[in-house]
């Protein structure tokens, strides 16, 4: 059965201190004098594909590699570099690596290139037609010629030929300033290719009035590309929206009435399964509701939001996938000391819930838990710091009596170093 979904996921922060993305001239003023501190490049772009192997793109000293695994993530094949030239690639939670193969074995990636001016990137685009032996030189897809905001990538395809990149993009702001209007959030652009990125069309402006820093998710369905993005409606009232980008249109499907001046870095994500049911999930803090939700979207029937999480130890950074009438939903808390990767399953389509799992905690810096499925495989990847790489099966793990720390005991895990060799670890008992 082929992935619908790409999954790319998860947002930046997990408290309010995140939303910083707006222009501050005080923090420009500084910039000359102040160096950034390196980031761990931890943000990893990963799928499965219709033979059952593991896939994963991930940063190294600014160069893009690519390596799979046939055993789940036991081993990996050594890492093909995708980026012979060195560039800054944007490695964080809300903005990382994407990846995703296609049926005839064609492997496609788009990731952020991050120039130096403030804010300012590139959506450049690869892909292997050799099963990721060789990869073709980088392209840019966002075709304006300005330095300015292209960033916050995402990928999508249907298997067969048709790809779909969107991002968010600034040039319809920088123009309205440069004639002296105002421009409220930014626009998300797309670029698509019906011979699996060999080629792609000019760039088309789908939606203006984004939210500027909340990344988008794309998913595809039976009619085509469905996109769900932090939208501005009104003033300043960031709710979610989904539209089919063949058809156009947009839908509103959130009324949590979040009113804030600021980018809240906290984007969703959407997966659809077996029956064509869209499952979304995401963050807010607005006057009607806040935390973490998911729905369900069944045609024109949309279910109410579930809470999901402990509120106590701010969940936030979920992500969804689907796979037949499983769903998988895995977020990130925090009590803190450490960061635990929480998972909940669905095995009819989203109507009823087994109880949270936790699978795994690290203390040090760690990435936005990531869940994969197919028809032979359910898998977390959750890459740490301390750790390294951490790879859950989740085969018959979710039993609603298994709580916390069984949980965690109990499910196999995989620690992954630099070279891709999966540990054993023994566990304390």
């Amino acid at each position: 059965m082929w992935i619908k979904s790409v999954v790319s996921i998860l947002f930046l922060g997990i408290s309010m201190a995140a939303i910083a993305d707006h222009d501050d001239p005080s923090a420009a003023n500084n910039q000359t004098t102040k160096q950034k501190p390196v980031k761990p490049t931890l943000a990893v772009g990963v799928t499965i594909d219709g033979d059952g192997r593991l896939w994963l793109a991930r940063v190294e000293n600014q160069r893009l590699l690519v390596s799979h695994s046939n055993d789940g993530g036991v081993s990996f094949s050594s890492a093909v570099v995708v980026t012979p030239v060195p560039e800054e690639i944007s490695t964080d939670g809300e903005n990382r690596p994407k990846i995703a193969v296609a049926r005839d074995g064609t492997v496609l990636l788009s990731w952020t290139q991050v120039l130096p001016q403030r804010h300012s990137g590139n959506i450049r685009f690869s892909r292997s037609t050799d099963s990721g032996k060789t990869f073709s030189s980088p392209i840019t897809l966002n075709d304006d010629g300005r330095i300015t905001g292209h960033r916050f990538d995402a990928l999508t395809i249907d298997g067969s030929g048709r790809v779909v990149v969107a991002w968010l993009d600034a040039r319809d702001r920088d123009a309205a300033r440069e004639r002296g209007e105002k421009f409220s959030g930014t626009s998300i652009y797309t670029a698509r290719s019906t011979d699996n990125g060999a080629s792609f069309g000019a760039n088309q402006k789908f939606q203006q009035g984004t939210c500027e820093c909340c990344r988008i998710a794309l998913t595809w369905t039976n009619e085509g590309p469905v996109a769900f993005w932090r939208n501005i409606f009104g003033v300043n009232t960031r709710d979610f929206a989904i539209a089919n980008l063949d058809q156009g249109g947009l839908r509103r499907v959130t009324d949590d009435d979040w009113q804030i001046d600021a980018c809240p870095h906290n984007g969703g994500a959407i997966a659809v399964d077996g029956k064509s049911v869209m499952h979304l999930t995401w963050f807010t803090n607005g006057s009607k509701r806040q935390g973490l939700f998911y729905k369900r979207i069944d045609g024109k029937r949309e279910s109410q939001p579930m809470a999901i999480g402990n509120t106590v130890t701010q969940p936030n950074h979920a992500s969804v996938v689907a796979a037949g009438n499983t769903v998988i939903l895995t977020w990130r808390e925090f009590d803190g000391t450490a960061y635990s990767v929480q998972m909940m399953r669905s095995k009819d389509g989203g109507s009823s819930w087994a109880q949270p799992l936790r699978l795994m905690t690290s203390t040090g810096a760690a990435d936005y838990p990531i869940p994969l499925a197919d028809d032979k495989r359910m898998l977390v990847v959750w890459n740490t710091a301390a750790e390294g790489m951490r790879i859950v099966s989740l085969e018959e793990r979710d039993s609603p009596s298994v709580s916390g720390k069984e949980a965690e005991s109990a499910l196999p895990v995989c620690f992954h170093g630099i070279q891709g060799l999966c540990v054993p670890v023994e566990r304390k008992k």
